[in-house]
């Protein structure tokens, strides 16, 4: 996985985060491998909207965004849930485990 920086846009405010854009592999295995030390970003170059799952995973925070890395949506994701689908087309999505590490950056998007 490559490290990259990003400027996520919420409420007219900006975040930078460093997150691991995933390669076709690693966004099979999402959380299930990286638990704790990673904000994982899925990409796509075009909108679409398909479901993600938390088996095998901790709790974690789902950002789905346009292409600029707007926020569309966020969802608070508890371990073992099956369908979870985005409530529109989104262009990334970015998981934030729930742990100390990231705590206050979920803590500060979610205000």
């Amino acid at each position: 996985m490559k490290n990259k920086p990003i400027t996520l846009k919420h409420k007219n405010k900006k975040y930078l985060l460093l997150v691991k854009e995933c390669n076709f592999l690693e966004k099979i295995l999402g959380l299930m491998v990286f638990r704790k030390d990673a904000l994982l970003l899925f990409n796509s170059s075009k909108p679409h909207k398909y479901k993600i799952h938390s088996l095998f995973c901790n709790p974690f925070t789902a950002i789905y965004t346009d292409d600029k890395f707007n926020v569309k949506e966020i969802i608070e994701i508890n371990k073992w849930k099956t369908m979870i689908l985005p409530r529109e087309k989104f262009y990334k999505l970015i998981e934030i485990p729930k742990n100390k590490k990231y705590k206050n950056i979920i803590k500060a998007i979610l205000k």
